[in-house]
């Protein structure tokens, strides 16, 4: 999902002596010219309160994607911000995508988000799944436990700064929820059962859909978590010497967790304590994200809601992947709609990309260098 630019190489020039033989004057040799150094690649900048065509990638940009980001936005507490825009998007009738890039040039100017952050992807996922465990189908579909509940910070013991923490009663004390390990290890009374690495996959997501063997499909919706912090276990794979640091896409960690189901496998998941639990909804076919709407593919972005606000919209700027195959880069505009326990910090979004498995081959590739534009509505001074 991001694609593009690269860095000028400098050119190294030889020189080509002859040694013919002179019988007076000695040859004379000229020395090789130093090699330029490659100039470093720097963004183009865009000034404070430009337009969306001076942004890097407008051009190229689908406008399709940029009118779904709008509408989705637009349904979120009625546009908020954007509610004149809105309005006046609801009375246009779009015939060409010159259009449409011509509308929203005409009503945003952006705010530079200050630095450079991390662009990675999701998707929703299809699992196989069943009603009865076996070899294969193994890991339970664990739902929001009974015990598991939210109190302010201060009410734990250790005492939190946090305004509100997973946690237990034990006795009369509140403490920090289990952790992956320690739940695993728990009874489960679930409906339904899935391959261990499939389970994991589906709570890096926070969702997916479940195919079951009489064709009925469920949808499991991120119900809660167990508030411990999400360590990403490419880092582990690779401190192991396991996968190498270019190697980290999602398909090819799934396909290690497979390879090694058992303890093996087991043992590395849980370098992750951050376990996630679902809400089965039979009837859902769309996913929806925290924003409480539908999302739409390539136009949606999960947001840490303590620097950015839900519903706002976004021009990203994402280069230099670091996954192999990756797309080299993404430039577009997108909508804040969706949140995740691994999103933290101003400049940090997660691209939802869509659903099923050519999704999530393509969200396994996006660790991309991200710059970030908040989108304003224009008014005219």
């Amino acid at each position: 999902m991001r694609l593009r630019s690269g860095f000028a190489l400098g050119l190294l020039a030889l020189l080509v002596v002859a040694c013919a033989e002179r019988p007076v004057t000695p040859p004379v040799v000229t020395p090789p010219r130093a090699p330029e150094t490659p100039p470093v690649y720097l963004p183009t900048p865009v000034p404070e309160g430009a337009r969306l065509s001076d942004l890097p990638g407008w051009e190229n940009t689908d406008p399709f994607i940029a009118l779904e980001a709008l509408r989705a936005t637009c349904q979120y507490k009625k546009g908020r911000q954007y509610a004149v825009i809105c309005a006046d998007m609801a009375r246009q009738d779009f015939e060409t995508p010159q259009q449409i890039l011509a509308f929203l040039n005409v009503h945003f100017r952006v705010e530079k988000v200050e630095g450079q952050g991390l662009l990675t992807g999701y998707f929703v996922p299809d699992y196989d799944a069943q009603l009865t465990p076996d070899a294969e189908f193994s890991q339970p579909v664990r739902t929001k436990p009974a015990d598991l509940v939210y109190v302010p910070g201060s009410q734990m013991t250790p005492a939190s700064s946090a305004p509100k923490v997973a946690a237990r009663r034990l006795g009369d004390l509140y403490v920090p929820y289990f952790t992956r390990a320690e739940i695993e290890q728990l009874p489960a009374n679930a409906q339904y059962y899935m391959r261990p690495e499939d389970y994991f996959f589906m709570q890096l997501q926070g969702s997916g859909f479940l195919d079951l063997p009489d064709g009925k499909r469920v949808y499991a919706a991120y119900a809660a978590d167990n508030g411990w912090p999400f360590v990403g276990i490419a880092k582990t794979l690779t401190e192991r010497g396991i996968l190498d640091k270019t190697q980290t896409s999602g398909d090819n960690i799934h396909a290690w967790l497979a390879a090694h189901r058992g303890a093996e496998a087991t043992e590395i998941m849980n370098t992750n304590p951050r376990y996630g639990f679902f809400a089965i909804q039979p009837d859902q076919t769309e996913p929806v994200g925290a924003s409480g709407l539908a999302l739409p593919s390539g136009s949606a972005i999960a947001i840490d809601p303590t620097q950015n606000d839900m519903g706002d919209l976004f021009w990203i700027d994402a280069d230099a992947g670091a996954l192999k195959d990756s797309f080299p880069a993404y430039q577009r505009m997108v909508a804040a709609l969706d949140t995740g326990g691994a999103i933290k910090g101003k400049i940090r979004a997660d691209l939802y990309v869509g659903h099923g498995q050519r999704a999530g081959s393509e969200a396994g590739r996006i660790k991309h260098t991200l710059r970030m534009w908040r989108l304003v509505p224009y008014t005219a001074d």
